[in-house]
């Protein structure tokens, strides 16, 4: 925040602007401002030397340096007016759920305001923007459940909506039980029947979009034995969590979500593999294009693996073009008329 110029006392007017400034990441607005005690004349003197800048219409940044994106965000909600929320992408940068937002900020006002369009903010309307809101963070935003909502609505297709439910579950910043709630408590919602279904399933430890595919396109279309999801298991002192895990047939399935890699992450992966092996349970590994564009082929040699390891269930083919082989490898002699 700028400081009184040289030779000149701080007064209460200054103490009480910093003091607002301080709470919201050194943005105030003019109101704000004039209540604290400053006066238009002394509001333009700031911003014509440099001191101050302005964000938004009415809502300044009280010094003149590089802009955060936390000041963006408090001055989108401060100039959005009362009840106004950081939500979507906005919203789940705050929480985690997504990269530090770079884009316009986004606000939810409650249904009947009417905010003036600005460069760089983006204004959602809803009747429930209020009930939406988290009762203590600031600056105020959505609940991390709501704001995974707004994102499915948001989304472009129902599978990378579905995919902000996973995620949100697999970085452990809510539970199924909360997205459900949440989910009902919308009227109006796209894709509701799927989301609805796929919060069980996410519910049953799918924590990315690969491994609620691998789940229906994979396991459930062919047959296969439900594995066990988020398996706790150790490699060395280290904690680790398989994706699918059929212990009874010696299996581990882990699943790659990302194209790729960095070099310490194929490390460890390749550590808890070994340490998987040769605990004596074997490690399948499938990325998005095998499980998505192959998942025939993926049953398959999964199946196989399970065979040998003593399953003596059948896979169904998935539909008439189905591309799972007539025999197996490592049918059970007799498994078959």
């Amino acid at each position: 925040m700028s400081r009184p110029r040289a030779g000149r006392p701080r007064t209460p007017a200054d103490h009480r602007l910093h003091e607002i400034a301080a709470g919201q990441a050194g943005v105030i607005t003019r109101g704000q401002a004039l209540a604290a005690g400053a006066d238009d004349n002394g509001i333009q003197g700031k911003l014509s030397s440099g001191r101050w800048q302005t964000l938004l219409s009415g809502v300044y940044l009280t010094h003149g340096g590089p802009v955060p994106r936390a000041a963006r965000n408090w001055a989108a909600v401060l100039f959005a007016g009362p009840a106004a929320v950081l939500s979507h992408e906005s919203a789940a940068a705050i929480w985690g759920l997504s990269a530090e937002a770079t884009g316009p900020v986004h606000v939810t006002v409650p249904h009947h305001r009417r905010v003036r369009a600005q460069h760089g903010l983006l204004v959602h309307r809803s009747s429930l923007a209020e009930q939406t809101r988290h009762p203590t963070r600031l600056p105020p935003l959505t609940r991390v459940e709501e704001t995974v909502i707004d994102l499915t609505q948001a989304a472009p297709d129902g599978a990378r909506a579905i995919g902000w439910l996973a995620q949100a579950c697999g970085r452990r910043l809510t539970t199924p039980d909360r997205l459900l709630a949440a989910l009902r408590r919308r009227k109006r919602l796209r894709w509701r029947a799927e989301l609805l279904a796929a919060v069980q399933d996410v519910a049953q430890g799918c924590h990315s979009l690969l491994e609620l595919r691998y789940l229906r396109l994979v396991e459930r279309a062919h047959g296969l034995p439900t594995g066990r999801r988020q398996a706790p298991g150790r490699t060395g002192r280290r904690r680790r969590y398989d994706d699918v895990r059929y212990e009874r047939w010696g299996l581990v399935v882990e699943l790659d979500g990302a194209v790729a890699h960095p070099d310490e992450t194929r490390d460890r992966d390749r550590q808890r593999d070994n340490s998987t092996i040769a605990g004596g349970t074997l490690v399948l590994r499938y990325g998005w294009g095998e499980v998505t564009g192959r998942p025939c082929a993926v049953a398959s040699q999964v199946a196989a693996v399970l065979r040998r390891g003593g399953w003596r269930g059948v896979p169904r083919p998935c539909g008439p073009s189905c591309g799972l082989p007539g025999d197996l490898p490592g049918d059970l002699p007799g498994d078959r008329g």
